[in-house]
């Protein structure tokens, strides 16, 4: 009988989204200037409401991997709401764009937390995807499996901290910690970098090649317009901070720290002949940033009364 009931809420939530009508772009732009510049909480529950099937697109990739399509809608709407609060419209992208990363990191740290009772901050599952890719390169460069010591020179840290990596891979991995979801079936780390890990050698090269331009330009600029960048995009091994965030921690606005953002931005260009370590920061930004969890409103499940007072 519960679970009769939530499948009918489930339905009726589904039928209530669906008579929200979607955003185009240049409404897209005037909500998240509103958001950005009043902190308009209005603009925000639009911008929220509009795109909650998106949400559910995407969580529907997840299912039969630990958690019910209720909860993976919930877990998504959290980072539904991260976007919202973090996506500025300068940019160019569309929001759905720029969303799309943020749902599907809640609804797979959801799933890791589900089924995985060892905690792994944030930084570390950043370091454990680039180990495994850069461990798969150097095998096939190298024709065999590579030593510790060409693992820290190509992922540029200390081999203590690479040994840190692996204590934290064989914990995801360890038999008495292997994940099953409902169905019985085992969910993979793989399976949780996948859809942004998977990069051609030639690629991962040039990556590298841009961090290390971009680090050099960073000396170059204004020391607090450079310290902003840092904290911004997680650079040197710290973890990516809001705009908000770094507003406290410098003691400016987040609307200052944004255009202190796009003003350095401008001007590590104006040093470089092309746009590549730019558009490897944006990539960056989008690969590496785990906000703090927020607190979301309440979205889902709508109840049943609520289809009958409408």
């Amino acid at each position: 009988m519960g679970r009769s009931s939530l499948q009918s809420d489930l339905h009726l939530y589904l039928k209530q989204i669906n008579e929200v009508p979607l955003l185009n772009a240049e409404e897209e732009k005037v909500l998240g200037w509103c958001i950005i510049n009043d902190n308009d909480s209005a603009a925000k529950d639009r911008m929220i409401r509009a795109n909650l099937r998106l949400v559910i697109s995407i969580a529907k990739n997840y299912v039969n991997r630990g958690l019910s399509l209720a909860d993976l809608i919930e877990e998504g709407n959290i980072g539904l709401i991260r976007a919202v609060e973090g996506f500025d419209p300068a940019q160019g992208a569309r929001f759905s764009t720029y969303a799309s990363w943020w749902i599907k990191q809640a609804i797979k740290r959801t799933l890791i937390n589900a089924v995985q009772p060892i905690h792994i901050p944030a930084y570390m599952i950043e370091l454990i995807a680039r180990w495994k890719d850069s461990s798969r390169r150097l095998e096939e460069q190298f024709g065999r499996p590579a030593t510790l010591e060409e693992l820290a020179s190509d992922l540029q840290i200390p081999i203590r901290k690479l040994n840190v990596v692996r204590r934290a891979v064989r914990a995801y991995n360890a038999p008495n910690q292997s994940p099953t979801g409902d169905t019985g079936e085992g969910v993979e780390l793989h399976e949780f970098f996948a859809d942004h890990r998977q990069t051609k050698p030639e690629e991962s090269v040039t990556r590298r090649e841009e961090f290390r331009l971009v680090l050099q330009l960073l000396e170059e600029i204004d020391e607090r317009d450079a310290r902003v960048i840092r904290l911004r995009y997680g650079l040197e091994g710290k973890e990516p901070l809001t705009l908000k965030q770094i507003g406290h921690e410098v003691g400016l606005t987040r609307e200052r720290v944004r255009q202190i953002e796009v003003e350095a931005l401008r001007r590590l260009q104006q040093k470089i002949t092309d746009e590549r370590p730019l558009r490897f920061l944006r990539q960056m930004m989008q690969e590496r940033t785990e906000e703090p969890r927020p607190t979301p409103p309440r979205i889902i499940p709508i109840q049943r009364r609520d289809a009958r007072t409408g």
